[in-house]
C-alpha cells in the first residue's frame, strides 16, 4: 500500500514524506498491531510505500489510518491517491520499483539503493520476517537482472546528472558559472561529482553540518560555506542546487529577492531536489528567479524515457517473470502460515502500489 509520483503532485508528496522522526514513531505504531506479520518501509522522494505480510484487509486498513494520522492527511484524502496490491502484484511492483521502471525518471539508478537501505533498516528493526525476506532478495536478484539484460538503464540516468545536464543546457560552459550545493548527503556528493566531470570551475558546498560540508569540499577540490552564511552570500552564486533533508524550506523569498538585488540583470537558478522542497514556492514568481524542482526535471528526462521505450516492454516482461517464480516459491509458505490478503478482485491493480 502506498503513494507515489503517479498519482500524487509535489505538494502532496511533501506532506506523505515521513520525517526520521515520524518514520520512528509510525514504526513504533505498526509495531502494535497484532495481525501484522511483517513490514518494511519504503519512503523517497517520490514514493511512500508499505510493503508487509497482513492476516486481513482490517488490518491494512489499520496500518492506513496510523500513516494517515502521522503525516495529518485525513484518510478520505488518501484513499484518492492510494494504491494497493496483493501476492503477485504486489511483487512485481517491488521488482519495478527496484528495476527503476516505476521510476519518475527511467531507469535512474538511486532506487535500487534506496529499495535495498529500506530492506536494510526493517532488518535492523526485525519487521521482516521469512516472507519479505525471500522476496526482497529475489527482488534484488531480479531488479539486477533486469539492468544487465536490458538497456533500461542505459546512459547513467539520476537526478544528478539530470540536474547538471540543465545547467550545461543553460550556460553552454560551466567553467566559469559558480555553483553552491545546498546539501552534502548522497544526492549532493552525486551532484557534486556530476558537475566536476562537466567542468564546473567554481563549487561551493553548504550543510547544515560543516564538518561534513568540509569533507565533501576536500574531496572535490571546492569551498566549504556554513550554512548561516547561506542567505547573506547567495548572490555571489548562478546555480544553487539544493538537497537537504531539512523538514522545511532553507531558501526563502526574502533571502532570494535580497540576493537577486545584489546581482541586477543576473539570473539566479535553483535546481530543487529535495522533499520536502528546500526553496519556498513564492521565489519562482521573482524575476529574474528561475526554479527547478523534481517534477521539472522529469519532464526534461523524459526525452530519454521516449529514447528507451523499446527496453521498456522487455525489461517487464522479465519482471513479470521472475515475479511469478518468486510468488511460487513463496505461496506455500505463506499458505500455511499467514492468510494471504488480497484486495477486491473487482479493483483495477494494473498501476498499483503495494
Amino acid at each position: 500500500m502506498g503513494a507515489n509520483h503517479h498519482t500524487t503532485p509535489l505538494e502532496l508528496r511533501e506532506k506523505l514524506a515521513l520525517t526520521a522522526e515520524k518514520l520512528a514513531l509510525f514504526q513504533q505504531s505498526a509495531a502494535q498491531i497484532d495481525d501484522l506479520k511483517e513490514l518494511a518501509v519504503l519512503n523517497t522522494c517520490n514514493r511512500v510505500e508499505f510493503y508487509g505480510v497482513a492476516g486481513s484487509l482490517q488490518t491494512v486498513d489499520r496500518l492506513q489510518a496510523e500513516f494517515c494520522r502521522l503525516s495529518g492527511m485525513p484518510e478520505s484524502n488518501f484513499a484518492e491517491i492510494k494504491k494497493v496490491a496483493g501476492g503477485k502484484e504486489a511483487i512485481v511492483h517491488l521488482l519495478s520499483v527496484a528495476s527503476g521502471l516505476e521510476s519518475q525518471m527511467l531507469g535512474e539508478n538511486e532506487i535500487f539503493g534506496q529499495v535495498k537501505d529500506a530492506y536494510e533498516a526493517a532488518l535492523k528493526r526485525k519487521s521482516v520476517g521469512p516472507v519479505l525476506n525471500r522476496v526482497f532478495q529475489k527482488a534484488f536478484q531480479g531488479a539486477k537482472h533486469v539492468r544487465t539484460n536490458t538497456a533500461v538503464n542505459a546512459g547513467q540516468v539520476s537526478i544528478a546528472n539530470v540536474a547538471v545536464e540543465l545547467a550545461l543546457s543553460i550556460f553552454g560552459d560551466l567553467r566559469t558559472t559558480r555553483v553552491l550545493l545546498l546539501g552534502a548527503g548522497d544526492i549532493g556528493e552525486k551532484t557534486a561529482k556530476a558537475f566536476q566531470s562537466r567542468g564546473a570551475g567554481s563549487l561551493t558546498v553548504a550543510s547544515r553540518t560543516l564538518t561534513r560540508a568540509m569533507e565533501l569540499a576536500t574531496e572535490f577540490g571546492a569551498v566549504a560555506l556554513p550554512f548561516e552564511q547561506v542567505p547573506l552570500r547567495l548572490h555571489e552564486f548562478d546555480v544553487v542546487v539544493c538537497s537537504t533533508a531539512a523538514p522545511h524550506a532553507v531558501v526563502s523569498q526574502t533571502a532570494a529577492e535580497a540576493a537577486l538585488r545584489r546581482r541586477p540583470s543576473q539570473p539566479l537558478f535553483f535546481i530543487d531536489l529535495a522533499l520536502p522542497r528546500d526553496v519556498e514556492p513564492e521565489v519562482a514568481g521573482l524575476e529574474n528567479a528561475f526554479v527547478y524542482n523534481l517534477d521539472d526535471l522529469a519532464k526534461i528526462a523524459e526525452k530519454a524515457r521516449v529514447a528507451r521505450a523499446a527496453e521498456v516492454s522487455k525489461a517487464k516482461q522479465i519482471v513479470d517473470e521472475k515475479a511469478q517464480s518468486i510468488w511460487q516459491q513463496i505461496s506455500s509458505h505463506v499458505g500455511s502460515t499467514h492468510r494471504v490478503v488480497t484486495p477486491n478482485p473487482a479493483q483495477d491493480l494494473s498501476q498499483s502500489t503495494t
